[in-house]
């Protein structure tokens, strides 16, 4: 077909397409001999036969005495038979039969004497406790067929059947080459302007679970020339080649004119999201992937069309993992023009698999690594809202998340700390936390959708912190408040102070770069109790509406110089070096749904608590008081 510039096929029709095409094109498995002991979890490429018998001889099964069975007829424990020196041969396991004898006995069932004679009270049958030749695999006989994965029994099974060598699928070579004049290979002190390159990291470890091989070139600049004939050297020494970065539509970007001088150009432009800008191409029978640059959209490429190919030289559908269905914690919204991908982290509450989104940027890698599902949300369907039940596409097995508590609401780094802990105590044990703010924890155990929330919300009429926003949420109870900490509250400011910020009203400064939080999280109620109480206009205030989810994402905006000031907690500043204006302590505390309070996770979460390794570490931290964790407030 013509090439379009910027298609936007449909993934289902560009994956039939490409695996249709590269069919034509003669794309199929290389084979190669490999020692057997280096053969686990490789596919044979043809059947195994056995070289000789196993055993090639007949052995003794035990260690006793080998004898001809019939001299032993007629023993009983009223009439033992003793037999003579010369009569049997002692043998241990493994040992060959003498020639004459046709059984074994096991040398606890003989009686020994010392002129070297045996007593025996009990017949033995004839080739008892003996392994006859071939008993395991006899010569000829087909260890393997084609196709199979080598298991380390089989492996065994080859070696005894005299079998050396065997042939095997090749694992695929798949050549990746990163692009671009900012990309630099991985260091601990980038400078600004720097991008690490850690795609082809990524790739290779998807690539290695696969069965594949990756082979990762040298980092070429935005040079078209050099673009091309790196792309034309690896097409030449490669099974699959991966070109990352330079897929889009930027002065920069020329990675669609490079595969096709080389080869050809199928699409360029898939309707998924994050990924769009997917190049593919092939060179003959190599197929080509431009990928895009930035890492989460480069992972969805990988997986949803490279996979394919890996299971198509193995011989294997892709099923592209295991589905479920789960409760959605918040609304997802999406376009109509794309099959968009959102990552989403999971958990059991009770019986109810629930689902909450996790950030959808397509440079957020860390989301990929906190995901434990995938939602697919199919082109043209606008998205879905909070509570709906959605088909989701595990990437953590089922039993993992049966055992995960889910926290979800204000953020706070102790509980990446109570996360830690809870898993060095209990290995099956693991917490996920999602940080949706105060209210947005309060809404989902309200609908639950979680063993837990993180809450510090001031009731600015009563200066009392969290009672009265459960008794307003929660007016039936069924609810249990326990106490986590006191933090400090303040403006994290950059290092120095360079504006002399010397009061919260200061913020309203001209010239003055806020960084805000998300609504409905109690840093933002904060925000605007103190706005209220000193008479700072909230329009006045550069960058209100600049939010962030995290204390810590305002601390690094700060650090990083894209802003002044930002409400957040002691701890973040601490680790990122700013100065800190106290402004109040507050009340961070823990809301628990009585239904599991008694279940094994939220019975670990108070007992780590109430440890001594937790107020270690959140002592080191500073900011913060701790008066009780893991005690009950109140129940409701």
């Amino acid at each position: 077909m013509a090439f379009t510039y910027l298609t936007n096929v449909p993934l289902e029709q560009a994956r039939k397409e490409f695996l249709r095409t590269l069919d034509e094109q003669g794309f199929a498995a290389r084979t190669e001999r490999i020692r057997v002991q280096d053969a686990f979890g490789r596919i044979t490429a043809s059947a195994v036969y056995a070289h000789i018998n196993a055993p090639h001889y007949a052995c003794s099964a035990m260690d006793g005495v080998a004898l001809y069975a019939g001299n032993s007829f007629g023993a009983t424990e009223t009439t033992p038979v003793t037999l003579k020196p010369g009569q049997f041969a002692v043998v241990d396991t493994g040992d060959p039969i003498p020639d004459g004898c046709d059984a074994v006995i096991m040398v606890e069932d003989l009686v020994k004497h010392d002129d070297g004679s045996i007593t025996i009270h009990a017949p033995a049958a004839p080739w008892q406790h003996v392994r006859q030749i071939g008993e395991d695999v006899c010569a000829g006989e087909m260890i393997l067929p084609s196709f199979v994965e080598v298991t380390p029994a089989a492996i065994g099974a080859m070696i005894a059947g005299g079998v050396l060598e065997l042939e095997v699928l090749a694992k695929p070579v798949v050549g990746i080459i990163p692009t671009g004049d900012e990309i630099v290979p991985p260091c601990a002190d980038p400078r600004p302007g720097d991008i690490l390159e850690f795609n082809s990291s990524i790739f290779s470890a998807m690539l290695a679970f696969w069965g594949a091989e990756a082979k990762t070139y040298p980092i070429v600049p935005d040079r078209y020339d050099e673009i091309r004939d790196m792309l034309q050297k690896a097409a030449s020494e490669c099974d699959v080649v991966i070109l990352n970065a330079g897929s889009s539509a930027g002065r920069d970007d020329y990675a669609a004119a490079a595969v096709a001088e080389v080869g050809a150009v199928l699409y360029h432009g898939i309707a998924i999201k994050p990924g769009k800008p997917a190049i593919l191409g092939y060179k003959g029978a190599v197929p080509i992937l431009g990928v895009p640059g930035y890492p989460v959209s480069g992972i969805i490429v990988i997986d949803e069309l490279l996979r394919p190919l890996i299971g198509r030289w193995y011989g294997r559908e892709s099923d592209g993992g295991s589905r479920t269905r789960a409760k959605l914690t918040r609304p997802v919204v999406s376009g109509l023009k794309y099959q968009e991908y959102v990552r989403v982290r999971m958990g059991y509450v009770g019986d109810e698999l629930t689902a909450s989104p996790l950030p959808r940027g397509s440079g957020v890698v860390s989301s990929f690594m906190k995901a434990d599902g995938l939602l697919e949300v199919p082109q043209g369907t606008e998205g879905y809202t909070a509570g709906e039940e959605v088909r989701v596409r595990l990437l953590t097995e089922k039993q993992k998340l049966r055992n995960t508590l889910v926290v979800i609401g204000s953020h706070d780094p102790l509980l990446d700390e109570l996360a830690d802990l809870i898993h060095r105590e209990d290995r099956r044990l693991y917490l996920s936390s999602t940080h949706v703010g105060s209210m947005g924890g309060i809404m989902a155990v309200r609908r639950g959708e979680a063993h837990a929330a993180g809450i510090h919300l001031l009731d600015t009429e009563t200066g009392e912190y969290n009672l009265s926003y459960i008794r307003r949420y929660f007016p039936h109870g069924g609810v249990y408040l326990v106490r986590c900490v006191g933090r400090q509250q303040g403006l994290m400011l950059q290092k120095g102070n360079p504006l002399d910020i010397r009061a919260f009203a200061d913020i309203a400064r001209d010239g003055l770069r806020y960084v805000n939080r998300q609504k409905g999280s109690g840093t933002r109620v904060l925000m605007d109790f103190l706005c209220d109480r000193y008479g700072v206009e909230r329009d006045g205030i550069y960058g209100y509406e600049r939010e962030e989810a995290t204390h810590n994402s305002v601390a690094v905006q700060i650090a990083g110089d894209s802003a002044d000031a930002g409400m957040g907690i002691y701890s973040a500043a601490a680790l990122y070096g700013l100065d800190f204006l106290p402004i109040c302590v507050e009340e961070y505390d823990l809301l628990i749904p009585e239904k599991v309070w008694d279940t094994g996770p939220v019975r670990q979460l108070i007992r780590t608590l109430k440890s001594g390794e937790f107020r270690s570490r959140i002592e080191a931290m500073g900011g913060y008081t701790l008066d009780g964790p893991g005690e009950i407030i109140a129940k409701f």
